[in-house]
């Protein structure tokens, strides 16, 4: 027992146990946030005698005497400070972070009112972010100190909620001070616990699973099998191949996979009971890579399959051996790219509540409601009205949050126990469970004539989709046909293959296999602009695409093209690195914006007219830290003229809000701001000579089809996507220390809705891929299980990132969305490759592999 002030009320707690689980689970302080449990990732920190501290390590015994407090205790002037500021520096995506960021820069700032930038850095060390990379979280801090000393706020930058203005976020003082419900926030009477037993071994025939002892325990709710599922026992993005609970007499895929469910009144029962399922396997030769998935005779990962191949991808434009075969200058190299996890800082959760009709309602954190809705409810075995979806604040995502992971082990739980039911993965279950970036091999043959005009490039490409098929058909042929560059020349071929393997699945990820691939042409081009003679931005401009040039993909672009337009605006930081003799790294890359290729691709919004009189926004898309919610409020006030006190965005859900697709492939700004657009349209012609309050409980909808051509479709120019996005990105090296001293991101957005965001997108994305050349790793051992912890996957911190510059391109010419097209992807693409020539640049290594090895990031002292 421990006496203690917490906020500063007095608390006495009989049992001890994590100060976390205490302040969460008893108290309900639940800006306190729990990302990992490992003592590593920062979500969770408090001030323990005004030193930040992470709430996951000490014991509530330990405390006796002392004081905690958590963002719920700050003072309502702190409060009001943190959020202006955070807001007005563009510091909150996601936003998971961020309570525990506030608290460590009080920690600093009452000590220290007035720090300096690295200062603020420095505080900051122990938290991670993977959104933001820092730089706008930093400038938070300062801002918050220049408050702080000042005594009083000063006035916004801007008012304005019209395109192009960089307002705060809408949801910054729900993520600053702590009170926005994440899935894990909720609490309700009965709430009980649900959690699965997972296969012993990645590849096993499950012989028996015997629940009887863990079903005789006190506490126990019930424990489910494959016999206990209504509907279909396959879940899946796009290929239905994910059993949601093996049976007996089935092979296990990988050590993900689920056998049985126990659901309990609590989670130390919970524990127990799933120690107690009694499962026997028939242990099976696994697959551990593509080259024994390719053998003959290999095992096969699924029974009935003829081989091991999950996709295969051909593209080809021209004749590019032939065009190889002529060239002056000749580069062939292979290459490799490995796992990722995405490490989002909030792990997936899924409150399930049983509804009165006999169904549920999903409380997630995904990147579609509608998605979840379609795969839990055809498990279930039940129509739509019996499986809602409603979204919670979502702490990251970046594609890793596109699968079922929870949300159907929930679903299945409540809807046979009639209970409140929370699932949630532990961190290692994250880093187990959810698909990961693939892993690449990668054989690319480039051609240039002699003044580096490239001829044809070749390549052939291979991945490890892991276990189940996700969505690694659309990763690879993605990864084909970017492959190319966004350069002007029509020889290309690309062959590409995916195989399954006894790993952790492999799926979205942004850059959706792009980023594996640009890597290889972007470091092809600067190796030959070395053999011709040229600088590594001159071989770019000369051959960059250029509005109404052809793609290698035969798509004629139109005129919001703007790569040369990032080049431009690199050219002075790219000439001032070698005046003064850095290293330094060019890149750059396109990524499309929305789905493509011929797939119907919706955007969907309804706007209605509440009885509060203001106009409410509803769309299906998930707001997963990129902003959509901002960006739709601001495309509504542009488009009606209405002031923003009258617009009320509401979070995706499945029972009023028009499915809009996944929040995946850059695709939301400019399919759902288009529908919104539209929407917008027919309120203002309902609106002619009346006010909004004269429009109560009428609906308006608006709906966009982002049309384009299939692959391999039979006409001379396909149109593959409906807009690209481009970029530049440059790396300069402390020659003295080796290190990264200046990063630079030139993308053009087409309109940048909300500048400020951009950046933020621009500089998280930069910072996400420099972990990838130079720190990221995601090890696998010979069983087939991922052995990193979160503190050990090689995160790029706050007081290790280098100077970051973001520059956005504001180019018109797309003819929707008021010419947005979107950014969350592009900024991870061209990272790496300019990494990796920034250090041949210092030591003349090339580096073919990532991360790039014997660096000061990695290399052994």
């Amino acid at each position: 027992m421990s006496t203690f002030i917490v906020n500063g009320a007095t608390v006495t707690v009989e049992k001890n146990q994590k100060l976390l689980r205490y302040l969460r689970d008893e108290l309900h302080l639940t800006s306190v946030k729990d990302g990992c449990s490992e003592g590593a990732c920062g979500t969770c920190h408090v001030l323990i005698d005004g030193k930040p501290t992470k709430a996951c390590i000490p014991q509530t015994d330990k405390l006796e005497g002392k004081t905690v407090l958590t963002v719920e205790g700050l003072t309502d002037w702190e409060k009001e400070v943190y959020t202006f500021a955070f807001g007005e520096a563009g510091a909150v995506q996601c936003g998971f972070c961020i309570p525990g960021m506030v608290i460590s820069a009080k920690g600093l700032l009452d000590v220290n009112p007035s720090p300096t930038r690295e200062e603020a850095a420095f505080a900051i060390r122990n938290n991670i972010c993977r959104c933001t990379g820092y730089v706008k979280i930093i400038d938070g801090i300062l801002l918050s100190a220049k408050i702080f000393r000042e005594g009083k706020l000063p006035a916004p930058s801007t008012d304005s909620w019209q395109m192009g203005q960089s307002v705060p976020r809408l949801d910054v003082a729900e993520k600053v001070q702590g009170f926005g419900q994440y899935p894990d926030d909720v609490y309700l009477p009965g709430m009980c616990y649900g959690s699965a037993v997972r296969s012993q071994y990645p590849r096993a025939r499950v012989l028996s699973i015997d629940t009887g002892a863990a079903e005789a325990l006190p506490g126990v709710v019930c424990v489910l099998t494959a016999k206990d599922i209504p509907g279909k026992v396959n879940v899946g993005h796009i290929q239905k191949d994910q059993p949601t609970l093996i049976a007996v007499g089935e092979i296990t895929h990988y050590l993900g996979d689920a056998v049985a469910l126990v659901c309990a009144r609590d989670q130390a029962t919970l524990e127990e009971a799933k120690s107690l399922v009694k499962v026997d396997y028939e242990v099976l030769p696994c697959v551990h890579n593509p080259a024994e998935a390719a053998a003959p005779g290999a095992p096969l990962v699924f029974e009935g399959n003829k081989d091991n191949v999950q996709a295969h991808k051909h593209v080809s434009r021209g004749n590019a051996s032939d065009a190889i075969a002529r060239s002056k200058y000749v580069i062939h190299e292979t290459f490799h790219t490995p796992w990722t996890e995405h490490a989002f800082l909030e792990p997936e959760c899924c409150v399930a509540l049983p509804l009165d009709n006999g169904g549920v309602k999903l409380l997630t954190t995904d990147q579609s409601a509608h998605t979840t809705m379609h795969e839990c409810a055809a498990m279930l075995g039940v129509d739509y009205d019996h499986c809602q979806v409603q979204n919670m604040l979502v702490g990251g995502g970046f594609g890793g949050k596109e699968d079922m992971s929870v949300q159907h082990h929930a679903a299945l739980l409540a809807y046979k126990a009639r209970v409140p039911v929370k699932v949630k993965l532990s961190r290692a279950e994250s880093i187990l469970v959810h698909p990961k970036r693939h892993s690449f091999d990668m054989d690319f043959t480039m051609g240039c004539d002699e003044s580096g005009i490239i001829q044809g490039v070749k390549a052939t490409v291979v991945s490890d989709t892991g276990a189940f098929a996700s969505l690694g058909g659309p990763v690879l042929e993605r990864a084909c046909t970017h492959a190319a560059g966004p350069y002007a020349y029509e020889n290309f071929e690309i062959e590409g293959t995916a195989y399954y393997t006894n790993n952790p699945p492999a799926g979205a990820f942004r850059g959706f296999g792009v980023t594996q691939t640009c890597f290889c042409t972007e470091t092809l081009l600067n190796q030959m602009a070395d053999k011709v003679g040229i600088s590594t931005w001159e071989i770019r401009y000369r051959n960059a695409i250029r509005p109404g040039g052809v793609l290698p993909n035969g798509q004629i672009v139109d005129e919001s093209t703007g790569l040369v337009e990032t080049l431009e605006a690199m050219k002075p930081y790219y000439d001032a690195a070698v005046k003064e003799g850095s290293p330094v790294g060019l890149a750059c890359a396109m990524k499309n914006a929305g789905v493509g290729v011929g797939l119907p691709d919706w955007g969907r919004c309804k706007l209605r007219v509440e009885a509060d009189g203001k106009l409410h926004i509803y769309a299906g898309a998930s707001c997963i830290g990129q902003g959509l919610g901002t960006v739709l409020v601001q495309v509504v006030v542009t488009n009606t003229g209405l002031p923003r006190a009258d617009v009320v965005y509401e979070r995706s859900n499945t029972w009023i809000a028009p499915d809009s697709g996944d929040t995946s492939g850059s695709r939301q700004t400019l399919v759902t701001g288009e529908a919104a657009r539209r929407a917008c349209e027919k309120l203002m012609e309902a609106l002619k000579g009346k006010k909004l309050a004269d429009l109560a409980e009428q609906e308006f909808y608006g709906e966009y089809l982002a049309k384009t051509d299939p692959l391999g479709a039979d006409v001379p120019n396909p149109k593959s996507h409906v807009a690209y996005g481009y970029a530049t990105q440059l790396c300069a090296l402390d020659r003295e220390t080796g290190r990264v001293k200046l990063l630079v991101g030139a993308h053009d957005v087409g309109k940048a809705v909300n500048p400020r965001s951009c950046e933020g997108q621009i500089e998280g994305g930069m910072v996400m891929s420099l972990g990838y050349a130079l720190t990221e790793q995601y090890p696998i051992d010979d069983n087939c299980r991922p052995t990193a912890r979160y503190g050990t996957l090689g995160l790029f911190r706050s007081n290790q990132i280098p100077q970051i510059k973001a520059i956005v391109i504001d180019k018109p010419g797309l003819d929707v969305a008021g010419g947005a097209i979107g950014i969350g992807e592009i900024t991870s693409i061209p990272t790496a490759p300019a990494v990796a020539d920034a250090y041949y640049r210092l030591d003349g290594q090339r580096r073919t592999s990532l991360p790039l090895d014997n660096t000061p990031y990695n290399r052994k002292k």
